[in-house]
């Protein structure tokens, strides 16, 4: 199995001179398994140069499952430009969860997309073969010889992390993650129910993760930065850090990276943490995720 980062920003595309070496392009990772099905995570606009790629390859029409961690604009807005959608012959997956605030499944996230006033093709006008699956909190399905589950992430909007496992080797993929907190003073009366509730989630999580070759997290902040962030459901490369070793990782890449951050300010900052958690645990490589990063297990 193997895996390539075609977007690595989040919250907005930040192309540029100060973007060049790790790239502008928000959230989407190619995975192949062992019997090279296409597996791709999240939609941002990391997934043109995707398509791109594909079809300069000669790679079309083309089978792809694609897992949308959830629907924030950065990690869906390349879906209209994945090129092989109009391209017949073509079939493509959507998947993700029901959103459970309006009730609505992963199809409603191309139909918003899609609307007249936002895009000018619709959908019956795409020559691929689309399909919607809504996936149930916890399910496992089998993706060609791959098995891809998930887990909810702490976000605004529901997120599920996605694992892939393929004969002995697997990644995970935390979409955005903050992690867990009591919401509640310990003197209110809801804070021992929330502390129970969020207990709960940290052990699915921790579960899901465990014994995980690859992990890639969102590592948007740093520790100073984090207290005037709280509430806006993302990590930081502390966070991250602590989410490796306990899972007992083999690999952590960190992503998600913030799009003011410019290329030398972002490597300043993975030194300084690196610097202060060394040493790490034997055996644990982290790396800074970057656009045309291909990784084989």
């Amino acid at each position: 199995m193997k895996f390539k980062f075609w977007g690595v920003r989040g919250s907005i595309p930040s192309p540029g001179p100060r973007t060049t070496r790790y790239g502008g392009n928000t959230t989407c990772i190619e995975v192949r398994s062992d019997d090279d099905t296409l597996i791709i995570i999240d939609g941002g606009t990391g997934l043109f140069a995707l398509a791109q790629s594909l079809i300069s390859q000669k790679k079309t029409p083309v089978q792809a499952n694609i897992f949308i961690t959830h629907s924030h604009w950065d990690h869906i807005h390349g879906l209209p430009f994945f090129t092989p959608l109009f391209i017949k012959g073509s079939r493509v997956r959507l998947h993700g969860t029901t959103d459970p605030d309006t009730g609505n499944g992963i199809e409603h996230v191309m139909g918003v997309q899609l609307q007249n006033s936002y895009f000018p093709v619709s959908e019956t006008q795409m020559d691929a073969t689309i399909e919607y699956r809504t996936l149930a909190v916890g399910e496992a399905i089998e993706v060609g010889d791959a098995v891809v589950s998930n887990v909810v992430m702490n976000h605004p909007v529901i997120d599920l992390g996605y694992r892939i496992d393929c004969n002995g080797k697997s990644v995970f993929f935390t979409g955005d993650h903050e992690p867990h907190y009591n919401i509640y003073p310990e003197q209110h009366p809801e804070h021992a129910a929330y502390q129970q509730y969020i207990e709960e989630r940290i052990g699915a999580l921790e579960d899901k993760v465990r014994g995980v070759t690859a992990l890639i997290v969102d590592c948007s902040y740093t520790r100073e930065e984090y207290p005037a962030k709280r509430g806006w459901g993302h990590g930081t490369f502390d966070s991250a850090f602590d989410m490796a070793i306990k899972a007992g990782a083999k690999q952590l890449y960190c992503t998600h990276h913030e799009p003011t951050r410019s290329d030398d300010e972002l490597e300043a900052v993975f030194a300084e943490v690196l610097a202060r958690r060394a040493p790490l645990p034997e055996g644990l490589q982290v790396v800074l995720a970057y656009e045309g990063l291909e990784v084989t297990l």
